[in-house]
């Protein structure tokens, strides 16, 4: 259980993750907790560190990522309700809730097949399935799944198996985590790095090479807002 500032530092980490891809700075997440000094962030920070809700990824400054979600726990009045970014249970559900509830917060979102976070597979455009996803773990805009295959991206906390929901976009920005479509005929899923006029697929494990292509190579298919784990 979660004391009430832990929960609302971790939902506001959440949620400007999930807006733009970068976390929210000390001073920001000290006025948005109404917090006097930083040390008090630190000590909600380390909390959720050692809980295993957050981790702080070495070498790169406001480096935050949700990495787990906590039971869900009744709303405070007045509040809005949490929304993790990882989402637990089996493929294709969501948490059990009552079905009215159910009914109107669920959306299906198709999944087109899997994606390699390695070495590059062929793209798969088929609608296999569909997974239910409540509006909460969704950004605007249409959205498709895909099972991951492969390892490149396990710093990221994206593991093989899981289920990530994209977001169907052609443009990203440097940093996000985007389906890449290389050369019209291969997809991977890779945090996407601008280098000048080129483009760089980069993993997010050290037995990975970034890979570097020009511009015209590659095409943004979508942006990853959230991901699906069974256990």
């Amino acid at each position: 259980m979660l004391t009430r500032k832990q929960m609302e530092l971790l939902r506001f980490i959440h949620e400007r993750l999930t807006e733009n891809g970068v976390p929210p700075s000390f001073d920001e997440m000290k006025e948005a907790l109404d917090l006097k000094s930083k040390s008090g962030i630190h000590r909600l920070i380390l909390a959720l560190e050692e809980r295993g809700f957050i981790r702080r990824l070495p070498n790169r400054a406001r480096a935050l990522e949700v990495i787990r979600l906590p039971e869900m726990q009744a709303p405070r009045p007045g509040r809005q309700r949490f929304a993790p970014s990882v989402i637990e249970g089996d493929l294709g559900k969501v948490r059990a809730q009552p079905a009215e509830q159910e009914t109107q917060r669920s959306v299906a979102i198709p999944i087109m097949g899997r994606i390699a976070a390695g070495t590059p597979i062929t793209a798969l455009q088929n609608r296999s399935s569909t997974v239910d996803i409540s509006p909460e773990f969704l950004s605007h805009g249409e959205h498709y799944a895909l099972e991951v295959r492969g390892d490149s991206m396990i710093e990221a906390g994206i593991f093989d198996g899981d289920l990530v929901v994209i977001r169907k976009q052609e443009s990203a920005n440097t940093g996000d985590i985007v389906v890449a479509l290389i050369d019209d005929e291969e997809a991977t899923l890779k945090r996407l790095r601008r280098k000048g006029a080129s483009i760089a697929l980069e993993a997010a494990n050290p037995n990975y090479e970034t890979r570097i292509f020009g511009p015209d190579r590659v095409r943004v298919q979508g942006r990853l807002v959230s991901l699906v784990r069974r256990y």
